[in-house]
């Protein structure tokens, strides 16, 4: 065989991946032609061509060749070719060419690859060349190795979102593409797409850039006049920095606005920026900045930071309202990988209070309608000494955005060593009341805030903290009496160190009792005793196992517990309530501490509860042996009531009643609670030591109750779920979509439905003929109080929301309820979106209150053509106060 023959073979190679260099592959392919370095040099010896052997030259071969073909391998050495017919492969190292028919021409210098006909006379078997990731399939392929061009007719390649196709495309050199009638589309489906892109002229440099000539748009193999007379795309693989489109709009109070522009920065591979603005015409404007990072094995997170200052009406009229807005969000997560003895992890959400609901950038109804932000940094690390250390250290946050308070706790440091049983045998059997004992030892201080939104991170803010630190030591055991009663008894030590307690004295100046702040170590010591008995009752009611239900099966678990808190008189203080010198009362410096503080009271209190669960035994229909199923009737059914020993009076408490089952295949949750109380109440409300009976009554009085019901269910045998609105629970909102679907204004080509949903396949495209999938979710909830006399439903709600599939790739969805004590309809969402494959079309509208909104999109879904879109939206008429 000649040695141009291995010349053309490997040229082949180049046409594709444009490089020159050629690595080894050490197994060869099992039942395919090898050509080996050794055959190289038979070759060498016997061609007829002259060769200068004045010279050695180098092996052209640095590794194995393997080539096979399905039907035949034919050498032509009169016409000097080589044909490989039916399913022809040539391997080399990691390149793989594959093609109906490869025809190598050693004497002309020339390759081709193409397809085959089937019986039925279509082409089959397109050549497909890969490296890695990369691959190009065209219909055939003419390279000539002496000059390395080639040309290609129909070749397909893929650079990212974007899929090629060339009617003809030539090959300058390693590196460079010459293409024309190219096209250019993220549709799947590149043979026959919903639209692309016509470029009459392409340079096209794999994995770096595109550049078009004369462009236009054709949807559905119509032209449209879309187009441009030229464009760049860039390719490169890694994150490229470049400028964010603002989309335009109008607001009837902000006027005309660009919003959500700017510039993303990729300035590395662990780590990014976006910085985006907005501007409205009456001077109000937002800046954000979001950045994500991630390492990987190690961690990952994200940092919002977001600020608006929005202007309503006109200077100098009486509505004019000038509001700045801040939020700020960190989300940290560390890899369980990354450390087993230590872990770091974050979800902070903080800012002004009316941030989400005068925000006119976010429609974020989650958000918008929650009436808290909350936030947690925490750092945990355990020492594996014996006994077992655990440290953490954390700083919280709480803020309530109607009232606008803020409680902070900056630090929060904790620690606890494990369990000691200094009285367990050695080989670690514990059992009896003394080998059980064990004593724990926890610290934990706190540095907490309590302040407003107008003072926060202000000298005040700092100025109001409170400190301290308090030790716990509790002493347990556990044992067994007549085997079937589990028996629990234990004492807690608490020392507590404060440096902030107050002083209450008589003002005769003020004629009033002033409290005054002082700042210094004190501390207190309190202890208490607790002991509990409990055991686990088995019954079951057997109905014969012909009958539908075959047994039913009651476990209950009746517990007495005891707990007594002897009085710590001696951190108690008197002082007069007025001038008269003869009424006086008693405080503790203590109070209001942050652990709080030592009681003058006795507490010897016994308390009695008792837990059930009910549970089915029932034939199964469904069983073709008979066998029989378990059903839930009640997960639980619980009553609970105390006794005070030391009262005077009203030894007896309310009685507790809590219940909760799951009904439908659990996919009802029905949860309820009440308050029952034996004891009448007088004209003020307060219970009073005089049965409700012997009062006129009943034998108990319903103070107050609640219940809620929870049904989620769907067309497909109530087990289909949709995913949850992360962005609404990552602003402090719901998980789900019953306040309405988050909407991210700054992103519209984000589905409104499931946001990772997979693109269905040819089959579900039919229309559907008598099933439609629906997913439906209700949450119902009433509160009834009657604590004095009202006998009032405090709250009655039921909302509601779903999604429902008209036909494929069509859907629609709402959310709404109905509050029966307002007498009105709740916030109500109505949500379409057709999906296009590679495009969106959504409508979202909120019909009524004070989020008005509705905004129409129309787009590529592809990030590469992310401004090749329609989108008209009415924003909120935000009302600041």
């Amino acid at each position: 065989m000649h040695t141009k023959l291995f010349h053309i073979v490997f040229s082949v190679i180049f046409l594709i991946v444009g490089t020159t260099t050629i690595f080894s592959q050490e197994n060869p392919i099992p039942g395919t032609v090898t050509i080996t370095k050794s055959d190289l040099e038979k070759v060498k010896d016997s061609a007829t061509t002259s060769v200068d052997t004045s010279k050695k030259k180098k092996p052209f071969l640095d590794g194995v060749v393997n080539m096979k073909a399905k039907e035949y391998e034919k050498l032509d050495q009169k016409k000097k070719t080589v044909t490989l017919h039916d399913e022809a492969e040539i391997y080399y190292t990691d390149f793989e060419l594959k093609a109906g028919r490869i025809v190598l021409d050693y004497e002309k210098n020339l390759v081709f690859a193409g397809r085959l006909k089937d019986s039925a006379g279509n082409y089959i078997q397109r050549p497909v060349f890969k490296q890695g990731e990369n691959v190009v399939e065209p219909d055939s392929i003419i390279f000539h190795t002496k000059s390395k061009r080639a040309k290609v007719w129909n070749s397909r390649t893929q650079q990212g979102e974007l899929f090629i196709k060339a009617e003809i495309s030539k090959k300058e050199n390693d590196s460079v593409y010459f293409m024309k009638n190219a096209r250019m589309t993220t549709s799947k489906n590149i043979d026959d797409p919903e639209y692309y892109f016509l470029v009459r002229k392409v340079k096209f440099v794999p994995k770096k850039k595109v550049v078009a000539g004369l462009t236009n748009m054709v949807i559905m193999d119509v032209p449209t006049p879309i187009g441009l007379p030229f464009a760049y795309f860039p390719m490169s693989e890694k994150s490229t920095s470049g400028f964010i489109m603002p989309t335009p709009g109008q607001n009837n109070r902000q006027g005309y606005f660009l919003q959500n522009g700017g510039y993303y920065f990729a300035l590395s591979d662990y780590y990014d920026l976006a910085v985006l603005g907005d501007y409205y015409t009456n001077g109000s404007y937002g800046l954000r900045a979001e950045s994500s990072y991630a390492k990987r094995y190690k961690f990952n997170g994200r940092i919002n930071f977001r600020f608006e200052n929005n202007i309503q009406s006109e200077k100098g009229f009486p509505d004019y309202v000038k509001s700045k807005q801040y939020n700020i969000q960190w989300s940290h997560s560390q890899d369980p990988k990354a450390s087993a003895d230590s872990r770091f992890s974050a979800s902070v959400n903080l800012g002004s209070s009316q941030y989400f609901r005068q925000s006119v950038n976010m429609n974020n109804v989650g958000s918008g309608l929650n009436n808290n932000l909350s936030s947690s940094v925490s750092y945990s690390k355990t020492f594996r000494s014996v006994p077992q250390v655990n440290m953490s250290i954390s700083a919280t946050h709480s803020q309530n955005t109607n009232t606008e308070e803020i409680d902070m706790t900056l630090p929060t440091i904790q620690a606890s060593v494990d369990r000691i049983f200094p009285f367990a045998p050695k080989d670690g059997v514990k059992k009896g009341f003394f080998k059980n004992i064990n004593l724990q030892y926890n610290v934990r201080g706190e540095n907490r805030i309590r302040t407003q939104d107008s003072l926060f991170f202000k000298p005040q803010m700092f100025r109001d903290a409170r400190s301290g630190l308090q030790h716990t030591i509790p002493i347990n055991t556990n044992f067994k009496i007549f085997k079937f009663f589990s028996v629990s008894a234990g004492a807690t030590y608490n020392e507590t160190w404060v440096l902030n307690t107050i002083k209450k004295d008589f003002s005769s100046t003020e004629n009033k009792v002033i409290i005054t702040d002082e700042n210094g170590f004190e501390s207190f010591r309190t202890y208490n005793f607790n002991a509990g008995i409990g055991t686990t009752i088995y019954g079951t009611f057997n109905f014969g196992e012909d009958k539908r239900i075959q047994a039913i099966r009651h476990v209950m678990r009746p517990n007495i517990s005891y707990g007594l808190t002897p009085s710590f008189d001696q951190y108690f203080e008197t002082y007069a309530l007025d001038a008269t010198g003869i009424n006086f009362s008693n405080y503790s410096k203590f109070e209001g501490g942050l652990f709080g503080s030592p009681s003058n009271r006795l507490s010897n209190r016994m308390n009695f509860s008792l837990s059930n669960t009910f549970e089915a035994k029932v034939r199964d229909e469904e069983s073709k042996k008979g066998e029989a199923k378990k059903v839930m009737l009640l997960n639980n059914l619980n009553f609970g009531i105390g006794y005070d020993i030391a009262a005077d009076s009203l030894k007896w408490s309310e009685i507790s009643v809590s219940g909760g089952t799951q009904l439908f295949k659990q996919k009802m949750n029905v949860n309820f609670a009440a308050t029952l109380d034996a004891f009448a109440i007088d004209n003020a409300g307060r219970r009073i030591d005089k049965l409700n009976m012997d009062n006129g009554g009943s034998l108990f009085r319903l103070p107050r109750a609640n219940m809620t019901i929870n049904y989620n269910f769907s067309s497909k045998d109530f087990g289909k779920n949709k995913k949850e609105t992360q962005q609404n629970e990552l602003n402090g909102g719901r998980n789900d979509d019953l306040f309405g679907r988050g909407v991210d204004l700054s992103d519209s080509r984000q589905s409104l439905f499931d946001e990772n949903e997979e693109k269905l396949n040819n089959k579900d495209l039919e229309w559907y003929n008598y099933k439609i999938p629906w997913d439906l979710r209700l949450a119902y909830s009433i509160t009834y109080n009657n604590s004095n006399r009202q006998e009032e439903i405090s709250s009655h709600s039921l909302m509601m929301s779903g999604n429902f599939d008209l036909a494929p790739r069509w859907k629609v969805g709402f959310s709404s309820g109905y509050d029966f004590k307002q007498k009105g309809v709740t916030f109500t969402q109505l949500r379409f979106e057709r999906d296009l494959e590679s495009w969106r079309m959504s409508f979202n509208w909120v019909p009524f209150g004070q989020n008005t909104y509705w905004g129409f999109f129309i787009g590529i879904s592809s990030s590469i053509f992310s401004d090749i879109k329609y989108e008209k939206r009415q924003l909120p008429d935000r009302v600041f106060r």
